[in-house]
């Protein structure tokens, strides 16, 4: 096993241990399938993989959906890195990935790298298509969330921060305020076959449950 390899291994242990029980959609199997996809996009569009892999385990670890400080949290991915012996350019890397990727209210800020691009397009693969839905429900209802509130209009207009985290919403809102956005936000072209698939597979669903719901 090489000394990167050694490396993503004790990321890996940590992420796995920091997100042990979260059941609001964003548990390790989650990491494992961001994994999966960003393995595969970084062969097809060159990308480092150390990089990408490190950033899809960490990636979560910092997250406020799942932190209560951030920046305790931020300090202590750096911490990990330098205590692994990441190297100073490698670790900065890593570290602008997982603090620039997220979505967040609906502001669409260019990741700046190909290993950014990556990631971030497998971390948003993996809220599209069949997986996506199921994590959608079980996220609005971790935060006490209805499934669907007809006369509750989805907030199309970008958002703060505050406002998309805290602001009242549905499972269903969820879809027009961020789902149906990601496809045409996908920075990679092995990226977008798979969104465009994953996106058809949504609308079928969602146009199948409104339908459901008039009768």
């Amino acid at each position: 096993m090489s000394r990167k390899q050694e490396i993503i291994e004790q990321i890996k242990t940590f992420a796995k241990q920091k997100l042990k029980g979260e059941t609001s959609g964003h548990d390790w199997f989650h990491i494992e399938r961001v994994r999966k996809i960003a393995t595969d996009l970084s062969e097809k569009e060159g990308a480092d993989l150390f990089i990408c892999e490190a950033a899809v385990l960490l990636h979560d670890v910092i997250d406020d959906k799942l932190v209560k400080d951030e920046e305790a949290a931020l300090l202590e991915v750096k911490r990990l890195l330098s205590e692994l012996n990441v190297e100073d350019v490698e670790s900065a890397h890593i570290v602008e990935i997982i603090t620039t990727m997220s979505f967040k209210g609906g502001g669409n800020q260019e990741m700046r790298t190909i290993e950014g691009k990556v990631v971030q397009d497998a971390d948003r693969l993996d809220a599209l298509g069949a997986i996506g839905i199921a994590r959608t429900f079980m996220y609005a209802g971790s935060k006490g969330q209805p499934m669907h509130e007809p006369d509750l209009s989805p907030r199309m207009h970008t958002m703060s921060k505050e406002e998309y985290r805290s602001g009242k919403s549905t499972a269903i809102n969820h879809f027009y305020e961020k789902l149906f956005q990601l496809k045409d936000r996908i920075n990679t072209e092995a990226g977008l076959k798979i969104a465009e698939e994953r996106h058809r597979y949504m609308e079928t669903f969602i146009n199948a449950f409104l339908e459901e719901w008039k009768k």
